[in-house]
């Protein structure tokens, strides 16, 4: 995805808190490799790293409302932006960005706008009007978010920890599913889980049809790309599935309601093991049943071991199960990337 890093509130020049924000956003340009965008006036600094998906043409951030008060960055993907698009038909949209969707949104709702999301987000949004600021974070923290202050208190907001650490005093992450606006002492959460306690399902019924629905329609709803796209197969039942049911919908252009041809009708997938891996031979076998353009890639262990301090650092954590786990996706990804592909689900 994209990584941003924003400045608020602080008392520097703006010429300088542009390079401020310039500076520490180049630390995430391994998140958005394909175009830089700044923002700055009194007060706020905002810099994004572009990971171009939709309308890469035209869809560079910080994005600005067509009036000038409004200012976003955005990391994240809103499904349901044409449904927006429609309501707001007056609204003068100057890009094909699933994220502009966000500015007339909150003009027309505020805060209260994150209810109306479908899609995995985190963003900063700047009203240059009144002065305020909007941070929020999607329902299940799928997006990553952190923020911390400098020495002046001025806040800081970025994509990653590692562009935070060396001029904050502390950092933290952005609670998923939280909001916080400018006057609030800390973000509050907007997206409660009924799901949560057992109480809240126990009675639910299990409806297969129902469940069967709601994956081809998530399924749907990431296939969302103006950009090349595969799926990754490692044979198991989940990824197999999903596969199946993109696959399938891979054959018409989902953003046109499968009105129009695809723009790639065959599904690339992919997969990652050692020498005789079962997950590569399985993974083949799935493929061939689906009829996939498949890539089934080996790699040793002393690959592995050579990409730890390079997975350790994207992932910033050390923990031993996550750590194990992304260090094959970590060198997959390399391999997608080097065929062209910039979206996988």
């Amino acid at each position: 995805m994209c990584g941003f890093y924003g400045i608020l509130d602080h008392t520097q020049p703006i010429a300088e808190g542009r390079r401020a924000a310039l500076r520490h956003a180049r630390t995430l340009r391994h998140r958005g490799p394909d175009w830089t965008g700044v923002y700055a006036a009194e007060g706020v600094a905002l810099a994004h790293e572009r990971l171009a998906i939709v309308d890469p043409h035209h869809g560079s951030q910080p994005l600005v409302s067509p009036d000038g008060q409004l200012v976003l960055a955005v990391n994240g993907e809103i499904y349901d932006h044409a449904a927006h698009r429609a309501r707001f038909a007056d609204w003068p949209f100057t890009t094909a960005s699933d994220c502009e969707v966000i500015l007339p949104l909150y003009r027309a709702h505020g805060a209260e706008l994150v209810h109306r999301l479908r899609g995995m987000f985190a963003f900063v949004l700047v009203d240059r009007g009144t002065g305020d600021w909007l941070i929020a974070r999607d329902p299940l923290g799928i997006i990553p978010l952190y923020f911390g202050r400098d020495a002046q208190g001025a806040l800081h907001v970025a994509s990653e920890m590692k562009a935070l650490l060396p001029h904050c005093e502390a950092v933290q992450a952005f609670p998923p599913g939280h909001v916080w606006a400018k006057g609030q002492a800390a973000p509050e959460r907007w997206y409660e889980r009924p799901w949560m306690a057992l109480e809240g399902v126990a009675d639910a019924p299990a409806d297969p049809v129902a469940l069967r629905e709601a994956l081809i329609d998530s399924v749907r709803a990431h296939l969302m790309s103006d950009v090349p796209y595969g799926v990754l197969l490692s044979g198991g039942l989940d990824s197999s599935v999903v596969a199946a049911i993109a696959a399938r919908l891979a054959e018409r252009r989902v953003e046109a309601d499968g009105q129009a041809p695809a723009w790639w009708p065959r599904l690339h997938s992919f997969s990652i093991g050692l020498a005789g891996s079962p997950d590569l031979a399985a993974a083949a076998q799935v493929a061939e049943h689906l009829g996939t353009a498949h890539h089934g890639f080996e790699f040793t262990v002393q690959e592995g071991i050579d990409a730890l301090d390079e997975v350790i650092g994207h992932l910033e954590t050390f923990d031993v199960t996550t750590v194990r786990a992304s260090t094959p996706m970590y060198l997959m990804a390399r391999r997608i990337k080097a065929m062209g592909v910039k979206m996988v689900l």
